[in-house]
């Protein structure tokens, strides 16, 4: 189905934005407080965060560990074990983004990136999407963390990871869909295209 076939058919569900004001701009984040018309004629507001995107890598080790974080945050006051991620600056393309992260957060260097899907992880409040990509034939190296970033590098079985979602140890939303991407992948359900460096 094309782009304007698949509007036409979502037309019915379709809201309009009548007007629209930015109510906070951060350093990272925007806030937007829009006004729309709903498919019904009324009018109502919809407040969401404007977010650049961001990449997730999951990086397998040549003994098939998979490279993973621990990283307070602030927000929910504790340490999450999560995938390497990172936001996409202005004007970068999505695979220099994973290049950059996965060197500056665990100083790992991969010979093949492979693009997985697209992530939208907030859609009741946010725009922000996730790139997910594959990352294999890995050389270490040294970390180059940004001013004030504090994490720990960890290499993890994949049994391990689909133990800790069950468990509740991992909760952060693209390190739970990451490690179901990482089961099918192994178990050859899903052959995702290959996308070289």
């Amino acid at each position: 189905m094309s782009d304007v076939d698949a509007a036409a058919a979502d037309a019915h569900l379709a809201e309009v934005t009548v007007a629209s004001e930015r109510v906070f701009d951060g350093t990272f984040l925007h806030v937007n407080c829009d006004t729309v018309r709903l498919p019904n004629g009324e009018e109502t507001g919809r407040e969401y965060i404007l977010h650049p995107g961001a990449v997730m890598l999951i990086p397998i080790l040549p003994n098939g560990d998979v490279v993973m974080e621990r990283q307070w945050r602030h927000p929910l006051g504790r340490v999450f074990i999560e995938f390497p991620a990172g936001k996409i600056d202005p004007g970068e393309p999505p695979l220099e983004t994973c290049v950059r992260e996965l060197r500056e957060e665990t100083g790992y260097v991969a010979e093949r990136y492979t693009f997985l899907t697209t992530i939208n992880n907030a859609i009741s409040y946010s725009n922000e999407h996730i790139d997910l990509y594959l990352a294999e034939g890995l050389t270490p190296g040294e970390a180059k963390l940004d001013h004030n970033e504090f994490l720990e590098v960890i290499a993890v079985k994949p049994a391990q990871i689909l133990e800790w979602v069950r468990d509740g140890a991992i909760t952060d939303v693209k390190t739970v869909i990451g490690a179901f991407w990482l089961e099918k992948l192994q178990s050859g359900a899903w052959l995702p295209d290959r996308v070289g460096r």
